[in-house]
């Protein structure tokens, strides 16, 4: 073997020697939504001073983690920013049925780039971009992106700004677009924009102009994991509630 093999080599046994042990301890995997991000955090935190463990929450766009779920990623707990990709799991037997609930809903909002903007009407946006881009999370993938599109061609202003549109991964994505000044406004949920103050949500989208934000939740099949099962209690508990609602997003009873 050369010597740069051998490097290289001894360098990825090394990295597997400090990955296991992280992976091992890990309780409790959650996979959700990255537009929970912020609200829980403080929902992990809140259940660490109480249990003194800790979830290990992966965040990203919703259709990233279920397709990472279908190709046998090990999550104990799955929150989903729309129904279809819950949906989908359930298709495929990789969910307990019986533990699907919808934790959350929540609402779109135009965003602009700085604080403090003034509001304007939406069917303003195509003469107000004036060339610029428009962030929105995958239009055809992510939730955030498709509920978008959905309140834009309903409102008859999508095939407008559809050139304008810059496109991200997931949604706090799109709105890290906005918050660095790369893309004058942006379509993200009421809570993403509360979560940056460099941001502000200048227009609210009718809620009619799109399918409902639902956050489902449940627990993956196949997995008995009482920790889990405990900590996916607390989502729903009047405990965690107050830490979703301080950002925004509201209980689905």
């Amino acid at each position: 073997m050369s010597r740069r093999l051998l490097h290289a080599a001894l360098f990825a046994a090394a990295l597997c020697a400090v990955a296991a042990p992280r992976a091992s301890a890990a309780d409790v995997l959650v996979f959700a939504a990255a537009s929970l991000k912020t609200a829980l955090d403080d929902v992990a935190r809140q259940w660490r001073a109480k249990t003194g463990t800790g979830p290990t929450v992966s965040y990203a766009a919703s259709s990233t983690l279920a397709r990472q779920i279908l190709r046998g990623a090990p999550a104990d707990i799955f929150v989903s920013a729309n129904r279809e990709w819950m949906d989908a799991l359930e298709r495929d037997g990789l969910i307990r049925r019986e533990t699907r609930r919808d934790l959350l809903g929540n609402r779109l909002v135009l965003v602009a780039h700085g604080g403090g903007r003034a509001p304007i009407p939406i069917g303003e946006l195509p003469a107000r971009l004036d060339g610029g881009r428009l962030a929105m999370a995958l239009v055809d993938a992510v939730p955030a992106g498709i509920y978008g599109r959905q309140a834009l061609t309903a409102l008859g202003i999508w095939d407008r700004v559809a050139p304008l549109v810059v496109q991200a991964d997931n949604v706090r994505a799109a709105l890290a677009f906005v918050a660095r000044g790369e893309a004058p406004f942006g379509i993200v949920y009421a809570t993403d924009a509360a979560a940056s103050d460099r941001v502000s949500a200048v227009a609210a989208l009718p809620a009619a102009s799109h399918r409902p934000i639902v956050y489902p939740a449940a627990l993956a099949a196949g997995r008995a994991n009482r920790k889990a099962e405990a900590f996916y209690a607390h989502l729903f508990s009047e405990a965690a509630r107050p830490l979703f609602e301080r950002q925004g997003f509201t209980a689905v009873e």
